[in-house]
């Protein structure tokens, strides 16, 4: 394998700090060809952004925590279950089609919750940079509340695992807590499809917006090159 490190950039998150990343090629300087691949890079905290395969490497800060949730493992909270019991009208779909509803509702969820993120102002060709790539058809799990569609929980599969890539929803429905009912529900998929492990993204104690995550238990999160298991937040 070979990898490269990007010239240091204001982290979107910490943005008192300078992130730079490191990034994954292969021997021709192409992207990696397989979910296989994706998901053994995973396993060493790695994620993607459309084709970009990419782990923080950053000078002074180590603070991204690639986390993620064993399947067999995972405990409803009591907050959690409150909102699988009032969200039971909701239905959920898989699909690997895209459908002409999927940009207008990442749109929104954009102008509504990140004006101030590095995803605005949202366009086309940014959502579909993000969102594909040229080595594996995302999952689309999709929310609706009776015939609407309301929330898209955009996934990738591997062979033992899902990750979830990026969700966006209906700010109108934000009192239905969409963001946590998504992942909950990639976990029921996970579950069906006998996958061992649901991966989050990056943990960022310092960040507000990064900070739910913790809220899945238990969890594992890699930190210094080893994956540590969390039962509960102290």
């Amino acid at each position: 394998m070979k990898f490269g490190i990007s010239s240091s950039f204001t982290c979107n998150y910490l943005p008192e700090e300078k992130e730079r990343l490191l990034i994954y090629y292969d021997e021709e300087g192409k992207r990696p060809a397989s979910p296989q691949l994706y998901g053994a890079l995973l396993t060493a905290g790695f994620r993607r952004s459309g084709e970009q395969i990419y782990r923080p490497h950053c000078e002074s800060c180590q603070r991204c925590e690639s986390l993620r949730i064993a399947i067999n493992e995972f405990k409803l909270s009591k907050s959690q279950k409150r909102i699988r019991n009032k969200n039971q009208h909701l239905t959920v779909t898989i699909s690997q089609q895209e459908t002409d509803c999927f940009y207008p509702l990442y749109e929104a969820y954009i102008n509504g919750k990140h004006r101030d993120g590095g995803m605005f102002p949202p366009s086309k060709e940014q959502f579909n940079f993000f969102i594909h790539n040229q080595w594996q058809q995302p999952l689309y799990i999709c929310v609706y509340d009776d015939q609407q569609l309301i929330a898209v929980a955009v996934t990738d599969e591997q062979p033992d695992s899902l990750s979830a890539l990026y969700t966006f929803y209906d700010p109108k429905h934000e009192h239905l807590s969409l963001g946590t009912f998504s992942i909950l529900a990639q976990l029921d998929v996970a579950a069906r499809l006998n996958k061992r492990h649901l991966y989050l993204g990056y943990y960022i104690e310092n960040c507000q917006k990064m900070r739910y995550k913790k809220n899945f238990l238990p969890h594992e999160r890699f930190i210094d090159g080893q994956w540590q298991h969390f039962k509960k937040e102290l």
